[in-house]
């Protein structure tokens, strides 16, 4: 599941303008993550759609197997969105922190791999709170001058307290 290349770059040190170039798509790269996790954290529409290409999956079907629940695979940026924010948007905070972040990047396409923690606590109890560790593994695609995820698989290494602060009951 994991990348595990030997080297953070592929772009030859001595070429100078193809290291700036893979630097800046590694900073797009994680920068569509980084919009994944904060524009849930705020419940902005926008900032979190900007994470997705038009055709992306959602799957936290792997996680969730985890504690028994049984969401959909999620298809399409507009379901994902309306999905995840109808769930969460005055029902639960959120906080998602990354890090072990790992990238190939092969063309328009690329790989990231990471783990990241997502806290969930219900506005109305806040004695009901979930916390998860979870990996990721993204595909993503060049959209312009970023990139978006077009395929985000989640899987849970472990969580603690009570899952429906996530899916309700």
């Amino acid at each position: 599941m994991y990348v595990t290349a030997e080297h953070a770059l592929s772009a030859p040190a001595t070429d100078a303008n193809a290291v700036v170039q893979e630097l800046r798509d590694r900073a797009e790269i994680l920068d569509a993550l980084y919009r994944f996790g904060l524009g849930q954290d705020l419940k902005d529409k926008a900032l979190f759609a900007s994470a997705f290409a038009a055709d992306a999956e959602l799957d936290f079907r792997p996680a969730a197997a985890k504690w028994g629940a049984k969401p959909p695979l999620m298809s399409g940026r507009d379901t994902i969105v309306t999905t995840i924010l109808a769930m969460f948007t005055g029902r639960v905070d959120t906080t998602h922190q990354v890090t072990n972040t790992r990238i190939t990047i092969d063309g328009d396409t690329a790989r990231l791999t990471a783990l990241v923690e997502a806290q969930h606590l219900l506005i109305a109890d806040s004695t009901t709170h979930a916390l998860l560790k979870n990996p990721y593994d993204v595909d993503l695609v060049r959209d312009g001058d970023r990139w978006v995820i077009r395929r985000l698989r989640i899987d849970n290494t472990w969580y603690t307290g009570d899952p429906t602060a996530i899916f309700g009951n």
